[in-house]
């Protein structure tokens, strides 16, 4: 399958392209421009450079959630536009299973610990291992407290290998607490769109009309709204 991968839950954004699960190419920016400006662009100049066009591709797999409110809206409409236009499916993967693919630099027997900063001090946090060259999840995604986070773990004795956009500020929490934490060398630690392609190999295409984000939890603005009601 010719999957084009989005990613754009945090601060970079990225394009990648995959063929039955060995990638062809990958753009990825963090130059402080809005997702809105480089994303679309990267997936087009993506497609020329490696001499294909969006007919050739079998779907377009975006991280649908959890992350930023506005990057996620951005990265699900793009995939939604690129596939009405072009006729095709998509493909939304968890941005925090996509991101675990990383964890493969981890040492052996490690949890793979994946975490985006979520405000508040929280996090959003799933929890992996790999087995037989993929990443199992042992929790499901979830909005959670650093100190939850740290107690949870204590009962663990493997060593946690922390990757993500919030992974040092969930790796400093950890240590602070004592537990044997890792925090992924910086050139795997984010989240990428290589990630997803690889999440949503052997998953099912649907209609780009069934792909919606995934928040976790309410935006800020609802937050006050209700807090304004109540």
């Amino acid at each position: 399958m010719l999957i084009l991968g989005l990613e754009s839950s945090a601060k970079a954004a990225s394009a990648a392209l995959s063929r039955d699960g060995a990638l062809l190419g990958q753009k990825y920016q963090c130059a402080g421009l809005t997702h809105s400006r480089t994303l679309l662009p990267m997936a087009e100049q993506l497609l020329a450079e490696t001499g294909l066009t969006l007919r050739d591709i079998d779907a377009v797999a975006v991280s649908h959630g959890p992350g930023s409110f506005t990057g996620i809206r951005i990265g699900v409409s793009t995939a939604k536009g690129l596939c009405w236009g072009a006729e095709k499916p998509a493909i939304g993967v968890s941005t925090l299973e996509a991101m675990a693919w990383n964890g493969e630099s981890a040492p052996e027997g490690s949890l793979i610990c994946c975490a985006m900063d979520a405000r508040r001090s929280q996090i959003y946090n799933a929890l992996f291992r790999f087995e037989g060259g993929r990443p199992a999840r042992l929790t499901p995604d979830r909005a959670i407290s650093l100190a939850e986070l740290a107690a949870e773990l204590k009962k663990s004795e493997k060593t946690i290998f922390v990757l993500g956009d919030g992974a040092e500020l969930c790796y400093n929490h950890l240590l602070e607490d004592g537990l044997p934490a890792v925090l992924a060398p910086e050139e795997v630690r984010m989240q990428c769109a290589w990630g997803v392609c690889r999440a949503a190999e052997g998953l099912s295409p649907k209609s780009a009309a069934e792909l919606l984000p995934v928040y976790l939890r309410l935006s800020q603005a609802e937050r006050e709204r209700q807090a304004r009601e109540n």
